[in-house]
């Protein structure tokens, strides 16, 4: 187990073949456009400041995106790598985030589990989150 990182960064472009390689650790199977060559270049787009890394010395090994959209925000793509996992990176993530969406005036943040990743939604009880019986619905725009 290693040391908490002792900070949280806003993501820059150097920082982009380790978000590749941990997402691909963390999200295997994740539709095309959840992949960071998409993803990425499309949050850069939108409050690029809401994009974050963990930091082993250089190495990146946790990621958090946010979004606001002035009514709810939204955590997306937290991810630690395995070899880092239990060591309050997740956690150091979630906060930071959470603070950035709170300093533009949001007030309740919204995040999905998969169904079957009971580990993840345990996490994010320790955090606060609850369960909101709620039916999530998607539509993919063309594009």
């Amino acid at each position: 187990m290693c040391a908490i990182p002792a900070a949280v960064e806003t993501y820059n472009d150097r920082h982009f073949e380790g978000v590749k390689a941990l997402w691909e650790e963390a999200f295997p199977n994740d539709p095309p456009q959840n992949r960071a060559e998409v993803a990425i270049p499309a949050k850069l787009a939108v409050q690029c400041e809401l994009l974050l890394v963990a930091l082993d010395g250089d190495r990146v090994v946790g990621t958090a995106m946010a979004g606001y959209d002035g009514h709810r925000g939204w955590l997306y793509s937290i991810a630690v790598k395995r070899s880092h996992r239990r060591a309050g990176i997740g956690t150091l993530l979630v906060r930071e985030a959470e603070r950035r969406l709170a300093q533009l005036g949001c007030i309740k943040v919204n995040l999905q589990v998969r169904a079957e990743n009971a580990a993840v939604a345990s996490f994010y009880r320790t955090l606060g989150y609850a369960l909101e019986e709620r039916v999530s619905m998607g539509k993919r725009l063309p594009g």
